[in-house]
């Protein structure tokens, strides 16, 4: 708003009857620029919160669009209202003059358009970085690995149990909501904990951290019980939709990785270690062990001396493609998920 008044009229002749100073349209900016952001939260907060996040991106971007105007054309109707209002009588026509010059003029037009325009070009942005993530989109913008360079990650990979028996009984439709759902309280736990998720693999998601002097790498853990605990605590919902409470198991792993923007026509952001490869190893020993959570030597030593989660060792593991053996932990449950 303060873009558009500061070109609209402090580079024009033309003006607003009653705009006087520079102050006046400081006023007009942060009026309308606080109305109309909290039109562009809430039609954000409806559209990730309602059914409607489940419509293709062109049916959101111009959900968005149609709340702003709508909203623009409510507060013109709140407006000639609240000048029923005046304090004396004689103040009627006066007022009623101001805001019909205000809201029939071509300045008004001008500014619904435009707030419409920036709209839909906002909520087509949400919708790329809602795709490739926010990180992502500012380091592919930045060109920050169109040239690979060596970064220090710790990963969390989470896997559906009995994902194959669950797929036959509730069939792919109702699998994919079933996912769908899973992932959906999963994000919430993903961004609180400040994680970035890497890749979805089918029922499966690979999460990541960068490594950072100070940072508590604990973090995939406790991200990693945040989601069993979601699950739990809305088990009534997926009793009545699907006839069970999922489970998942995980790993996490640490070490340096290569990381790359790969593609042409479809880009995105890959890393190249032989972390992945250990993690994706670690995590298929979860049910031959019977453990729900496993975390690598390596891991573990990015730590500290008093971790907060308790470990069992379970002995040195030669993992499936491996030369050597891979130090392995089970993490203990915390009470509160037991």
């Amino acid at each position: 708003m303060a873009a558009f008044v500061s070109f609209r009229y402090t580079q024009s002749p033309e003006s607003l009857g009653w705009i006087v100073t520079k102050a006046d349209m400081v006023t007009l900016s942060i009026y309308l620029g606080t109305i109309l952001g909290c039109l562009h939260w809430l039609s954000n907060l409806i559209s990730t919160t309602s059914p409607i996040r489940r419509m293709s991106y062109v049916v959101i971007v111009i959900f968005k669009g149609l709340f702003l105007l709508i909203g623009a054309l409510v507060l013109i109707k709140i407006t000639l209202w609240i000048n029923t209002w005046t304090p004396a009588p004689h103040l009627d026509l006066e007022y009623n003059q101001l805001t019909q010059s205000l809201l029939n003029s071509a300045a008004t037009q001008t500014l619904v358009i435009y707030l419409v325009w920036v709209r839909l070009c906002l909520a087509f942005l949400e919708q790329m970085v809602l795709l490739v993530g926010q990180r992502n989109l500012i380091n592919m913008g930045l060109g920050k690995y169109h040239r690979p360079r060596q970064e220090e990650r710790v990963f969390l990979f989470i896997d559906m149990v009995g994902s194959t028996a669950h797929a036959e009984a509730l069939g792919d439709y109702r699998f994919s909501r079933l996912v769908q759902d899973c992932f959906d309280l999963l994000s919430s736990c993903v961004q609180r904990h400040r994680g970035e998720i890497y890749r979805y693999i089918g029922d499966a998601v690979m999460i990541s951290w960068k490594i950072r002097e100070g940072q508590d790498m604990e973090r995939a853990l406790s991200l990693y019980y945040s989601f069993v605990q979601m699950l739990e605590w809305n088990q009534h919902y997926f009793q009545e939709q699907y006839g069970f409470v999922p489970r998942f198991k995980g790993a996490a792993h640490g070490g340096k990785v290569m990381t790359a923007v790969v593609g042409v026509d479809k880009q995105e952001i890959s890393y190249f270690s032989d972390v992945l490869n250990t993690l994706a190893r670690l995590q298929d020993q979860c049910g031959p062990l019977k453990r729900d959570l496993l975390v690598s030597g390596q891991y573990l030593a990015l730590l500290g001396e008093e971790p907060v989660h308790e470990f069992e060792s379970i002995g040195p593991m030669r993992l499936k493609g491996k030369q050597q053996e891979v130090e392995v932990f089970a993490v203990n449950p915390p009470p509160s998920v037991i």
